[in-house]
């Protein structure tokens, strides 16, 4: 069997989940078919793992047009490559259209993984203007023509029949991200530690993700604020999506270190070898998102040993074990599909309260940690994934 997968982040561009998804699926799946891997971006080493890989960058006449235009630029230009396929397997909105057209234009079988949903992301608007109704236009074509969709948590697949009501539930399976627990292992080294500015012997709070309204940051630096003083609060914190946003959060940092010590920020993607220590040496680890379809980051602090401090939205419940391997923070949202909390202030201090409660008892903290670590280890492996994604390659390989 031969699949094409196709992707806007591949190694070594990554720069969030999704592409950590595809990356973790591509280097065992290569083991069971004959695997293409066709990315967005530079030119990279053609074989990953087993894998064939190969890159396209935007067109040059598309190089000043709007970016959901330029994505489907790549997308045209990915289409012919795809002839031969058994199966092509799209990766988020950027790739869900040449997997689409491929579809047609080849007659093979469209299956695509769902990560994130358009119309759950409507602050999106601000960084693409018209091209959200663009990239919102080719997610409903794609979701509602494709053989089969992957969801990555089962309150994902509910999001998906919510936002697309014409799609049948039937061909909704899910298959949860995972984690290489190989890869992901608590290291107690504190060289980088302390390089970055980090104290060992003082509890952290640690957050690593993109500055994107879904992720809740702004709810985290307001949190933070009513931490006991002896927390160190580290930022592992991407780039912000748009100027507004960076703004409000740099006020909101600059506030924090005038009122408080250990406020950490890290503004650039650190080495896998680096996060892990960060995240071996959290008390806590905190993931306020409004949105998260599952959260792979989640994983990774929990492969760590850290508890997790985490909103209760998304797929998030089926990651995280209240009481067992972090706590849930209740989260009642606006149902306009910007995930707002109803009542801002009482999420902040209810996120603030959990926070305290496990940095304040460090044993029970590193035993929610090692909790974590064995319930990453038993269920989110990438093998069990890659077999069940295998079933869904299958069943619709089998139908006339």
């Amino acid at each position: 069997m031969r699949v094409d997968i196709v992707t806007k982040e591949f190694p070594p561009e990554i720069y969030g989940g999704a592409g950590v998804h595809v990356a973790e699926l591509s280097r065992v799946l290569a083991k069971h078919v004959e695997l293409q891997v066709r990315a967005f971006g530079a030119p990279r080493d053609a074989d990953f793992h087993g894998a064939t890989v190969t890159s396209y960058s935007t067109p040059e006449d598309l190089a000043s047009a709007n970016a959901a235009v330029q994505t489907l630029g790549v997308d045209l230009r990915i289409v012919p490559d795809v002839a031969g396929a058994d199966l092509v397997h799209s990766h988020t909105w950027y790739a869900n259209m040449a997997g689409h057209l491929a579809s047609l234009l080849h007659g093979i079988p469209h299956v695509l993984s769902a990560h994130s949903l358009e119309p759950l992301r409507p602050w999106k608007a601000e960084q693409l203007g018209g091209g959200y109704a663009l990239s919102s236009w080719v997610e409903k074509t794609a979701y509602e023509a494709a053989a089969a969709i992957i969801a990555v948590s089962e309150g994902m697949r509910q999001d998906i029949l919510r936002s697309y009501p014409d799609v049948d539930p039937a061909k909704v399976r899910v298959v949860h991200n995972g984690i290489d627990v190989e890869l992901w292992q608590p290291d107690a080294g504190e060289e980088h530690i302390r390089a970055l500015g980090i104290d060992p012997a003082k509890p952290s709070v640690v957050f690593v993700g993109r500055n994107t309204r879904q992720k809740g940051v702004p709810y985290l630096l307001r949190a933070a604020a009513k931490l006991p003083d002896d927390v160190q609060l580290v930022l592992c914190l991407g780039a912000a999506d748009t100027p507004e946003l960076a703004a409000e959060t740099a006020a909101l940092i600059e506030d924090l270190q005038s009122k408080r010590e250990g406020v950490i920020l890290i503004e650039r993607m650190l080495p896998r070898k680096e996060l892990i220590q960060v995240l071996s040496h959290a008390t806590a680890f905190a993931c306020p998102s409004i949105y998260e379809p599952l959260g792979i980051v989640n994983l990774e602090a929990m492969a760590c040993g850290a508890a997790v401090v985490a909103s209760a939205t998304g797929g998030i419940p089926e990651v995280v074990n209240h009481g067992e391997t972090g706590l849930l923070v209740e989260l009642d949202q606006v149902t306009d599909g910007t995930g707002t909390p109803l009542d801002p202030e009482k999420f902040v201090a209810d996120f603030a309260a959990a926070l305290t409660e496990v940095v304040s008892d460090p044993e029970r903290a590193k035993a929610m940690g090692a909790a974590g670590r064995a319930r990453a280890e038993a269920h989110f492996s990438w093998e069990s994934i890659t077999q069940t994604t295998l079933e869904v390659y299958r069943s619709v390989l089998d139908k006339p």
